[in-house]
């Protein structure tokens, strides 16, 4: 058994501060120090960030009392998920925006393979984790950033419609009554919709393809007054510059007059594969878009004004002129990336692909968020554990983002200095068909 070395350093303190005022949103005074114990063992050291591993570093004394304490926590505590989170950013966003204001919403889905058919939300869908169908769960997530860090504000379990349906399955996971089935960009309009009730600092809303394809999605964002970059499919159709759908038919000598927009077979718009192939090749510059690692970030992009054509022969008005950017790279026989935007018309290209380049920054938070913060570690099959352990996950991560707007680049998981007995020699958590070693 470890001992502990030395007092608390000022990282240490820091973090002591910040989980205080977070511990008050758990709500009952009995959830303060599980909480505070929970966030502080997804910070330290170990290959596992489970409820007994984390338990065993701890508390190494009173390994039992510990678990059961975290797993009420985790898995049965009826505390707000929405008021912790919002805790978070109104603790970490200032930090951020000591270095830039907010630029970007950034919504994602994130999977997590996972056998069996009994924890809640698992079904064999597409699983980014592995890059293919699989058998897994997915969460929708909405994201805030800067130019320089990022921050999830939002995060919740997609609900296969099997799942919504299925009645037996959801009373033994305790999905809440008012849970139904909602699409990932519903759940994503939803998240956002709350973000602005909140007056969360509005950044341009970026999204794959997989979100940018739902015409009601993109809609949705300009009814809450959001700009888009959207990533789109190469069949996405559009009508091609300076053109647009021909207006109703004239009036007849009997009934009503025609209303709805027209296309002939003369007349019709075109994907935007068929555009992009079509445009001349000074239409796409070389655009470097940040530094990366080790070289430049940059590719060949053109951009033109489009009207989407979705349905438009079921409207009145045709659907407002955007941009639509195109990705081509030299040495590639086609483009290899679309994006639709509301940016104003008078957006430089480089600007336009800065912003649809920026959702990669919240690759690193989400790897770093499951490989060191054990995201997807969390053993239950409820869905009030499935969120209260994102949370606590956020919730610790929020302290690493802050510190790295301290000017402390290295915060991170395992390696900020805090002081703990560690695990008694030779445990292994229950169940493990492994030899002992460390948690």
């Amino acid at each position: 058994m470890g001992s502990r070395l030395s007092a608390p350093g000022p990282q240490e303190k820091r973090f002591a501060a910040y989980i205080e005022g977070l511990a008050t949103a758990a709500g009952h005074e009995d959830r303060q120090a599980p909480l505070k114990s929970c966030c502080k063992g997804l910070l330290l050291p170990g290959e596992r960030k489970s409820i007994e591993p984390m338990a065993a570093r701890l508390d190494p004394d009173n390994v039992q009392p510990m678990r059961q304490s975290l797993h009420h926590l985790v898995a049965k505590a009826p505390w707000n998920d929405t008021i912790l989170l919002e805790e978070v950013r109104n603790r970490v966003l200032p930090a951020m925006e000591k270095h830039g204001p907010a630029v970007a919403w950034i919504v994602d889905d994130t999977g997590f393979p996972k056998k069996g058919k009994h924890s809640v939300g698992v079904a064999r869908q597409y699983c980014g984790q592995v890059g293919k169908q699989d058998n897994c769960r997915v969460a929708v997530t909405l994201s805030v950033a800067t130019w320089s860090s990022s921050l999830p504000i939002g995060y919740r379990l997609y609900l296969p419609k099997e799942w919504a349906e299925d009645a037996e399955r959801r009373d033994k996971t305790e999905v809440p009554v008012e849970v139904g089935f909602q699409t990932k960009p519903e759940i994503a309009l939803e998240q956002i919709a709350a973000a602005v009730t909140a007056k969360v600092p509005c950044g341009v809303v970026l999204a794959d393809a997989a979100y940018g394809i739902n015409t009601e999605f993109r809609d949705g964002l300009t009814r809450l007054g959001l700009q888009y970059v959207m990533g789109v499919q190469s069949s996405m159709t559009v009508w091609e510059p300076g053109k647009q759908p021909l207006p109703a038919r004239p009036r007849g000598t009997m009934g009503r007059p025609p209303r709805l927009l027209q296309r002939t077979t003369d007349h019709q718009p075109v994907s935007v594969k068929q555009l992009a192939m079509s445009l001349p090749s000074v239409a796409f510059k070389e655009i470097t878009w940040r530094e990366g690692a080790d070289r430049k970030l940059q590719s060949r992009f053109a951009a033109v004004r489009v009207r989407p054509a979705h349905r438009d022969y079921w409207k009145t008005e045709p659907h407002a002129e955007e941009w639509l950017l195109i990705e081509w790279p030299r040495g590639e026989d086609e483009p290899i990336k679309y994006w639709i935007s509301t940016l104003p018309s008078t957006t430089r290209l480089k600007a336009l692909v800065k912003m649809a380049k920026h959702r990669w920054i919240i690759e690193r938070d989400y790897e770093e968020l499951k490989q060191e913060l054990g995201l997807g570690h969390f053993e239950g099959r409820n869905w009030r554990g499935f969120h209260h352990h994102a949370t606590l996950c956020i919730a610790a991560y929020g302290f690493l983002v802050a510190e790295r707007n301290r000017f402390s680049p290295s915060a991170r998981a395992g390696n900020i200095g805090f002081v703990v007995p560690g695990p008694v020699q030779n445990f292994r958590p229950r169940g493990s068909p492994r030899t002992p070693r460390a948690a």
